[in-house]
């Protein structure tokens, strides 16, 4: 006699309709954010950094699918509560797009995505699940604002490997010279790309390889630092081929696909590794709940919910479309702004041939001024408002242009102003003509100070202070326009710039600050 075999659980059976209130949820959801989604579609087509985002939502669709037996022995029980952090993740969302923070939009997107799921299906269901609903987050392409600290750190190791292999080196910012020829850390030496695909590869492979929360940690920790140190020796070795060869190898296109050949073998070498010490999560014997088929209001929970949650999330355009009714101001009569203060004449050459380059604004203003042997170029950009092609802050907008460009960014920092009624700080930068190496000292240097103009107040130095009062003054009906100032002089010696500059400010901002707010209240 054969003893039975045992029958597999039986679904809950409210899967069906919670199944389809999330669907409609989420596909409504898209739809009212779809700008905010494609402008990330659109991230990971034209930037490799973010390539790795496509393998994202199948990934997280396929961990959803091995937990499939579990979930569907839960019961969906619908978290009404939760549209108040959805209301909140909304509002952040509203304030990201008006100035144009894809950042901020992004976030808000895939958060809301995850929040909807225990808002209609419960936290029971959401728990079993975390891991891929978190695991969206790497559909984000976020991680670029670290490139500067990680092009520094690059340029940092691989001058003092230089040195340590007996090459002469002379640095000047992200520039060096050795004896065979001029180098410089670009973009893509940040090392960034390998940052972003190893930390979404060792997440991956920590949750699927380890039970043990402080493995996952300290693999997760392993999957951060190997490709920065990575890059740091693939930089090195890179200028030291370049070096032994007489520039013959790894000066071209060629020293990136090394690096990806070289970032490859060491990813591998860090999963093998990592293998080594691999704890396979046990299969999940899931319980199966109290039978029972569910009553006509807890059948209908899930689809309430969705329908509720819905109208949070629709909050936001309503908003959005009153502000965008708002007319767009302009700068009226630009010939009286930025006229000399006594003792200052207006010059009709800039003090060097420099232009900045912040995209596509509105207007612009450029004025030179002289007083003796000094030398002094302002230059404003003016943003009516924040657009997705046209914006005050944002990484794209730069004082020189690019590697290629006339001007080479040497330097930047910070410096406090104390003027009668507030205290500025102005972000400083030094630039070097661009054609010229570290070595050249007849290269000319500029100095350049730069502040925004935000609501008709010269404020702050900060991107995040300028981004929060933009969409600030837009809600509250102010407008959210604003402008970047610059001040730049020749540096002819230490400090002799940084003493004219201030001299300049101290004496024409009172008086420019409100020329440029006659200038924006005058406007139709």
């Amino acid at each position: 006699m054969s003893a039975a075999m045992p029958m597999p659980p039986q679904a809950h059976p409210g899967w069906p309709r919670a199944l389809a209130a999330l669907a409609l949820l989420l596909a409504a959801l898209l739809w009212l954010y779809r700008d905010t989604a494609l402008g990330m579609v659109g991230i990971w087509l034209r930037s490799e950094t973010f390539t790795h985002a496509f393998t994202v939502p199948p990934i997280s669709l396929w961990l959803i699918w091995r937990r499939r037996a579990q979930l569907a022995q839960l019961a969906p029980r619908p978290v009404p509560w939760l549209l108040l952090p959805m209301a909140a993740v909304a509002l952040a969302w509203l304030m990201g797009h008006l100035v144009a923070v894809n950042a901020v939009t992004q976030f808000a997107l895939v958060t809301l995505l995850v929040l909807s799921v225990p808002a209609v299906l419960g936290w029971q269901v959401a728990g079993a699940i975390r891991f891929p609903l978190l695991f969206l987050y790497f559909a984000v392409p976020f991680g670029e604002f670290l490139m500067p600290q990680l092009m520094d750190w690059t340029a940092d190791f691989t001058v003092w490997a230089l040195q340590r292999s007996g090459i002469p080196v002379l640095r000047d910012g992200l520039q060096f010279t050795i004896p065979t020829g001029h180098w410089s850390v670009e973009a893509a030496c940040s090392g960034i790309r390998y940052l972003m695909a190893s930390l979404m590869v060792g997440v991956l492979f920590a949750y699927l390889n380890y039970s043990s929360m402080l493995r996952r940690w300290v693999f997760v920790g392993v999957s951060i630092l190997v490709p920065i140190l990575a890059n740091w020796v693939r930089a090195y070795l890179i200028v030291l081929v370049g070096h032994l060869s007489g520039n013959e190898l790894a000066t071209g296109a060629d020293h990136l696909v090394y690096g990806w050949v070289f970032f490859g073998v060491v990813i591998l070498l860090m999963l093998a590794v990592g293998a080594m010490w691999s704890q396979p999560e046990a299969e999940l014997a899931a319980e199966a709940p109290a039978a029972g088929r569910p009553g006509r209001a807890a059948a209908l929970a899930p689809l309430s919910a969705a329908v509720l949650a819905l109208g949070v999330l629709a909050l936001p355009h309503g908003l959005l479309a009153r502000v965008g009714s708002m007319a767009r101001p302009m700068l009226s009569n630009l010939d009286a702004v930025g006229t000399p203060a006594a003792g200052w004449s207006l010059a009709a050459q800039p003090p060097a041939d420099w232009r900045h380059a912040y995209l596509n604004p509105t207007q612009r203003l450029e004025r030179n001024y002289a007083r003796g042997e000094q030398r002094v170029g302002l230059q404003m950009a003016y943003y009516a408002a924040e657009t997705s092609d046209s914006k005050l802050v944002s990484s794209s907008n730069a004082l020189v242009q690019g590697r290629l460009g006339p001007w080479a960014l040497v330097g930047q920092d910070r410096r406090e102003m104390q003027l009668p009624d507030r205290s500025l700080t102005w972000r400083t930068a030094e630039l070097r003509s661009g054609n010229a190496d570290a070595k050249d000292s007849s290269a000319t240097r500029l100095v350049v100070w730069r502040a925004y103009w935000i609501n008709g107040v010269l404020t702050t130095a900060s991107d995040f202070q300028a981004k929060a009062l933009l969409a600030l003054n837009q809600l509250l009906g102010r407008g959210g326009d604003g402008a970047v100032l610059m001040l730049y002089a020749v540096k002819a010696g230490p400090g002799q710039a940084e003493a004219v500059l201030e001299a300049f400010a101290r004496e024409h901002l009172s008086a420019l600050d409100e020329q440029l707010r006659r200038a924006r209240d005058a406007a139709p």
